[in-house]
């Protein structure tokens, strides 16, 4: 199976949601389901979307298969998003000391 980008998979928002359900706990594609005005089949494409990205996992217990988030691949983006972090805190602090400078004329 090809992978997906993480990227890309977190840009639909139904799939951000179906993590957010997933760190509760493992979830069956019914009860993900149920959370959205989307079909059962809509539902198992975005989780082959993020299976692809290795988002979640799948796990088959009789005829149900569980779905669990593995937050792993999520690294990448909480190391791209760190940039951004450090040039807003950059960017905060010249602009507290430009304050504090106008502050004491």
């Amino acid at each position: 199976m090809p992978e997906v980008d993480v990227f890309a998979a977190l840009a639909n928002p139904v799939r951000r949601e179906i993590l957010v359900q997933l760190r509760r706990g493992p979830r069956k594609v019914g009860d993900l389901a149920a959370n959205f005005e989307l079909g059962r089949p809509a539902v198992s494409e975005h989780l082959q979307v993020l299976r692809k990205a290795r988002l979640v996992r799948e796990e088959p217990r009789g005829r149900e298969r569980y779905y669990h988030l593995d937050p792993r691949p999520l690294t990448e983006v909480d190391d791209w998003i760190g940039g951004f972090e450090r040039y807003w805190k950059q960017r905060l602090g010249d602009l507290e000391r430009l304050l504090d400078e106008e502050d004491a004329t």
